[in-house]
């Protein structure tokens, strides 16, 4: 009888411990549903079909291209080409975006990363990412 006292003790024990820690951890992570309030709810933008292709070689003002999904507005990215900031046209055409630009006319025989930076209200929503190509002369 002792031992079976023992055993329902500890499990009642677990089974507390496993309720306080699932009710009181559940915001950390950020992900999607696990509270946290409204930061939690987003979700992290998604680039992709970076063109020209990483590594690639191409004439100076060649247009770069990419799509981007789960932003609210395109006014949320940046596009930056050599800490030079670079102006983009965006063309809905659900579920993403589609973004178009040019290389900066000052860039030539040179490599350049094109960081693409999104912005949101919350830090856990925001996004970044980029390629390399290499310009001619």
């Amino acid at each position: 009888m002792k031992k079976l006292i023992s055993a329902t003790f500890l499990v009642a024990i677990f089974s507390m411990t496993t309720a306080y820690a699932a009710e009181h951890h559940s915001g950390h992570g950020g992900g999607q549903g696990g509270g946290g309030g409204s930061a939690g709810a987003c979700m992290k933008p998604r680039l992709s079909n970076f063109t020209p292709g990483h590594l690639a070689k191409v004439a100076p003002e060649s247009e770069i291209s990419f799509k981007i999904i789960n932003i609210d507005n395109p006014d949320q990215i940046s596009i930056t080409i050599k800490e030079i900031s670079v102006e983009f046209d965006s063309e809905f055409k659900a579920p993403f975006y589609l973004i178009k630009a040019k290389l900066p006319a000052s860039l030539r025989n040179t490599a350049a990363r094109i960081n693409i930076r999104v912005n949101a209200k919350y830090p856990q929503c925001e996004g970044e990412d980029g390629w390399l190509v290499l310009i001619s002369g």
